[in-house]
């Protein structure tokens, strides 16, 4: 065959440069998965011994475990959105003047579920259970991450990995591996703030976005956001130029005032009918009232040790949120802000005192300065704290999925 009758051969596509942008972010997003990664393996293993702790005893008492963490309480709600969509409202049996309606219940997480057993063989408890699980790793890891960023510098890795330790072996931990919402709008939040202070606003507020449709409480994420924006505008003249912090702002809020106003429309109320959807549920915002006279009961009185429960947690994390706001370095405001309207909202609102504790289970920064101590603690104190923390969690965890009964 002539040179001039040969078939041509196309050149070899051009690699891209190992410089370039692309390349760079795939390089940074491994070098922090790895350096993750010890916090990660904590944490697993803090969950994974939660969870067949109350398995085994579980078992033992004649009740399924997976019944229990995939639909108990709320999940089974989030199951019968995820396989029927909205619409279900039904009359409380015991207390009168309570109606109980799924519109109460933010669209993400149910959402991601039924996509999830609509594209693989898993049922709706079972998506339901994965969902909640990969959440809960992606909220180890950007609370690592955010913990990295803000306070490495000065405590290295170690601070991080105790925060997310810390995290892993709440009292009432055993949430994060239960088919709710809360590891979902965990790790939208973190992420939200890593973005945030990382100074990737427009990351920032599509994330809040998400959040916003998780959970009521993820208002608190659109607060920090749309509080740093302000503060960042306010002083420095030099952002007030730059459209991705109106636009990450902007975003922010977007995902929970949407639904608020779709659910007060769908419920026949208006734009603020999603407010007496609750208030029927029994729950509204009352300053801490119904909190206050029920802590009064509990001390005139007598009730179950979960309740008894709340109450410690509860005045722990006010105590850990002065000690935010005092902590130096100072955190970010973004933090402190986010921190703060998730406790608000957890003591001010009212009925279903022992779903306090999940409320604020999100608010992970309140473990920084705990976090903080403990990594400036000598080994023997740091083993023996994190053994206690460890034997609290998975005994408690496991007295509220198969011992107590009462909403969590």
């Amino acid at each position: 065959m002539s040179a001039d009758t040969a078939v041509p051969v196309r050149a070899p596509e051009p690699r891209p440069a190992s410089g370039s942008a692309r390349v760079r972010r795939v390089e940074r997003a491994r070098a922090a998965l790895r350096r993750a990664a010890p916090a990660l393996a904590f944490y697993a293993a803090a969950r994974l011994t939660g969870m067949a702790t109350m398995a085994a005893w579980a078992w033992w008492i004649g009740r399924h475990p997976r019944t229990l963490l995939g639909h108990s309480w709320d999940g089974i709600w989030y199951a019968g959105i995820a396989r029927h969509g909205y619409g279900r409202v039904l009359p409380s049996p015991t207390t009168p003047g309570v109606v109980f309606n799924d519109l109460a219940f933010f669209p993400l997480y149910p959402g991601l579920v039924h996509a999830l057993s609509a594209v693989t063989p898993l049922t709706v408890v079972s998506s339901g259970l994965v969902v909640a699980w990969l959440s809960a790793g992606a909220s180890a890891w950007g609370i690592y991450a955010l913990g990295e960023r803000v306070f490495g510098r000065v405590y290295g890795r170690r601070a991080a990995t105790l925060l997310v330790v810390l995290w892993g072996l709440l009292p009432h931990a055993i949430v994060q591996s239960m088919a709710y919402t809360e590891p979902l709008m965990t790790a939208l939040a973190a992420w939200a703030l890593y973005a945030l202070v990382t100074g990737r606003f427009l990351w920032a507020g599509a994330l809040c976005l998400l959040a916003g449709l998780s959970r009521p409480n993820a208002v608190a994420v659109a607060a920090a956001v749309v509080c740093s924006c302000g503060l960042l505008l306010w002083r420095d003249r030099g952002a007030r130029g730059n459209w991705r912090v109106w636009a990450g702002a902007a975003l922010a809020p977007l995902g929970w005032t949407g639904y608020v106003v779709w659910a007060g429309h769908r419920s026949g109320g208006g734009p603020l009918g999603y407010f007496e959807v609750q208030r029927l549920w029994g729950s509204r915002f009352d300053f801490g009232r119904d909190a206050l006279r029920f802590v009064r009961h509990l001390i005139v009185g007598r009730d179950a040790m979960a309740y008894y429960g709340t109450v410690a947690i509860i005045a722990v994390a006010l105590v850990l949120l002065a000690l935010l706001a005092l902590e130096r370095p100072r955190p970010p405001v973004a933090l402190l802000v986010y921190a703060a309207v998730l406790v608000v909202i957890a003591v001010g609102g009212s009925s279903y005192f022992a779903s306090k504790p999940r409320f604020l289970l999100p608010a992970f920064p309140l473990l920084v300065p705990v976090a903080l101590g403990l990594a400036r603690a000598r080994p023997r104190t740091l083993v023996t704290t994190v053994a206690a923390l460890a034997g609290l969690s998975f005994f408690y965890g496991t007295y509220l999925l198969t011992v107590a009964r009462m909403p969590m």
